[in-house]
C-alpha cells in the first residue's frame, strides 16, 4: 500500500510543479511537460514492478507512436483558442487528437504493426 502512495504522491507532484512552474513561464513550463518524465516514472514502476524488459520495450514502442498524433493537439489548441475560446478549443483539439490516434492505429494495423 505504501508503494503505491508513494507512486501517486511523485506522480501527482509531477503534475503540479508543471503547473505551477507553467504559471510563472510558459517556455520553462512547456519545456519540462515535454520531456518524457511521465513515460520514464512509468517505464521505472513498470520495471521496479514486473523486470520484463519486453514489457518495457513494447511500452517504450507503443509511446513512440503515440507521441506522433499527440502533436496534433499542440498545433491546433493555440490556433484554435483566440478564434472559438477555451472549452470549444480543448474540445476540438481533444476530439481531432483521439481521431488522430484512431487512424494511427487503423494505419498502423494496415502496415503490420502492432502495439
Amino acid at each position: 500500500m505504501a508503494y503505491y502512495l508513494v507512486k501517486l504522491v511523485v506522480s501527482a507532484g509531477l503534475i503540479v510543479v508543471i503547473s505551477e512552474v507553467s504559471k510563472r513561464s510558459g517556455y520553462l513550463g512547456g519545456l519540462i511537460a515535454s520531456l518524457p518524465l511521465v513515460s520514464l516514472l512509468a517505464i521505472g514502476w513498470m520495471w521496479f514492478e514486473t523486470g520484463d524488459a519486453g514489457k518495457v520495450a513494447s511500452f517504450s514502442r507503443s509511446v513512440f507512436w503515440f507521441v506522433l498524433p499527440s502533436l496534433l493537439f499542440f498545433i491546433l489548441l493555440p490556433w484554435l483558442l483566440p478564434r472559438l475560446g477555451f472549452y470549444t478549443s480543448m474540445t476540438v483539439a481533444c476530439v481531432s487528437t483521439a481521431l488522430a490516434y484512431a487512424a494511427m492505429v487503423a494505419a498502423l494495423a494496415r502496415a503490420g504493426i502492432t502495439l
